[in-house]
């Protein structure tokens, strides 16, 4: 509900305040006094886009501000709360500020957003109908609203399109999944061509460095052996070599020791260097008599470094480790290959479970609504009959989609003639501006009592009504005020007659310049604002009178 509007500084207005209650509230005034004025300002804060151009003269800025009950509207709370925006049920504030440098700037309980946040939440809170917005009766999806809100279904269809939702979700990832499986069924004889090489190979972790050395070994053996050979010779020629020479310095340190037993302590580190010398040259002489040149395994460890060499550069890799982990990558891969193929055929389960269920779903719906369009034409007719149109025909016409969408698998079409023997044909080829007004307030009368409606503003949708047909026009109005907040912009004595409350608009041009004001009338004032509008210019005690009898009616 609309509590409050502050409009500052647009087109005709420096400052103006409105206080809204529930129920039907009417706007009447003088043409021109400024009543579009305000609807526009209000358009402002529902995300319309900004004109410079209505900034009132002489100022660099205007600003536009609603204070909104949602309280009504459950699914607002989570609606603020996916945005992270401030969440205040009795006091909602959509404000717009506008430069005339084209600058604008909307927020929503002083946090900042851009327009279609603020366009979005709008939808929730103001429905503006005029004869110039009726392009959303001739909407298939909203003639499907329509009929669902009468239908009640709104359960079952939640259901549906949780189903479909899940049914999309599955299918999308299907979809997916072949398309990968797809891809890497070319890829799949090349990475099993490459893992039967690398499995070919037999490779062992620390393989190529022991080859490595092996192969240098091998590849120097007459050079080892030479030197080997000195070195043995080196520690035991009897001419200078060091054994020897060692084991006379012993034994003399072990005579000497008789007689200074500091020379003990020599005889025994000599007796260690001794043995282990003699223990290198077993070692040595060892190792040359088992060292042979041997070609042909020389030629085995290079073919086998060469295939290590030839795998690494192919793989652009250093190491047979880097070679190993690619195998297992391979390994990996081909394996996830023949998991997606199971996973494929999983899905695919899931999926035809998935659409099985959706389709029941969307049969329930479609009944619910097929059971409900007859009773929609009926009161309908009864709805708009009275208002002017009494040979009016309507028909809700159902058809069923070739696949089900997201608002399940009927295609609803509203189809209308004025006349009564008028071929029907869609509300929107057929019917005139008048004609869908008094239709689209039928509608939303029938609907009214259903959901939760946003305010709904009726701008000057009576234009070329009059007499019973306007009386029958506010009494609808009126009811629907009894469940939702509507406001009427009207000129007619009958509608502004109906009213809870009634505003008045009108221009002053007491101050330097004209300005557009508005004030909510005394019960006096009322009297004599309708009794104007019954005689025109000359207000009249006849007029008085009539004005009287319509209020207390």
């Amino acid at each position: 509900m609309l509590k409050s509007l502050t409009i500052q500084n647009y087109a005709l207005i420096s400052r103006l305040a409105i206080d809204f209650s529930g129920g039907l509230s009417v706007i009447t005034g003088e043409t021109g006094a400024g009543k579009s004025i305000i609807i526009g300002a209000l358009s402002l804060i529902l995300g319309q886009r900004a004109d410079a151009g209505a900034i009132k003269q002489n100022e660099e800025k205007c600003f536009i501000e609603g204070l909104f009950d949602v309280s009504s509207y459950e699914s607002l709370q989570s609606f603020f709360a996916e945005r992270e925006w401030d969440y205040d049920a009795q006091n909602c504030i959509l404000r717009r500020e506008i430069w005339r440098s084209g600058k604008s700037r909307a927020f929503i309980n002083d946090t900042p957003v851009n327009l279609n946040d603020l366009k979005e939440l709008g939808a929730f809170l103001i429905d503006i109908h005029s004869q110039h917005q009726n392009l959303l009766l001739s909407n298939n999806r909203f003639q499907l609203q329509v009929l669902d809100v009468l239908s009640g279904n709104k359960a079952l269809r939640d259901r549906f399109q949780d189903e479909y939702r899940s049914f999309l979700a599955i299918r999308k990832q299907l979809q997916e999944l072949r398309e990968k499986a797809a891809r890497q069924a070319s890829e799949q004889e090349y990475l099993l061509f490459q893992l039967q090489q690398l499995n070919e190979a037999r490779l062992k972790e620390g393989e190529q460095s022991e080859l490595e050395t092996e192969s240098e070994t091998l590849r120097h053996i007459e050079e080892i052996k030479s030197g080997l050979h000195l070195i043995g010779h080196r520690l035991s020629n009897d001419d200078g070599g060091i054994l020897p020479a060692l084991k006379e310095a012993l034994q003399t340190a072990q005579s000497t020791g008789r007689i200074y037993p500091f020379s003990l302590g020599v005889a025994e580190r000599l007796q260690t260097a001794y043995l282990d010398l003699e223990d290198l040259l077993s070692d040595v002489d060892s190792r040359q008599e088992k060292l042979e040149l041997d070609p042909e395994r020389l030629q085995q460890v290079n073919e086998r470094l060469d295939l290590f060499y030839s795998l690494q550069q192919k793989h652009r890799v250093h190491s047979v480790e880097d070679l190993l982990a690619l195998k297992n990558r391979l390994e990996g891969q081909l394996q996830e290959m023949e998991n997606d193929g199971e996973s494929i055929e999983k899905l695919q389960r899931q999926l035809d479970n998935a659409q099985r269920e959706m389709l029941q779903l969307s049969e329930e719906l479609s009944e619910t609504r097929k059971s409900t369009a007859a009773s929609l034409e009926k009161q309908l007719i009864g709805k708009v009959c009275v208002l002017g149109m009494p040979y009016m025909q309507f028909r809700c016409q159902i058809s069923g989609k070739e696949f089900p969408d997201a608002t399940g698998a009927d295609d609803v079409s509203f189809l209308f003639s004025a006349n009564r023997n008028g071929e029907l044909k869609p509300v929107a080829q057929t019917a005139s501006g008048g004609e869908i007004s008094r239709l689209m307030l039928g509608i939303k009368a029938l609907i009214a009592g259903a959901t939760a409606l946003p305010t709904i503003i009726f701008d000057e949708i009576d234009t070329g009504v009059s007499g019973e047909t306007a009386d029958k026009m506010g009494s609808i109005m009126h009811a629907m005020g009894s469940v939702m907040q509507v406001i009427a912009i009207t000129h007619l004595p009958q509608i502004a007659a109906q009213g809870d409350t009634q505003f008045f608009v009108y221009k002053d041009e007491n101050s330097r310049q004209t300005e557009t004001q508005i004030r909510r009338l005394s019960d006096d004032e009322r009297i004599r604002e309708i009794a104007q509008l019954l005689s025109g210019s000359e207000l009249t005690n006849a007029a008085i009178e009539n004005a009287k009898q319509l209020l207390k009616k």
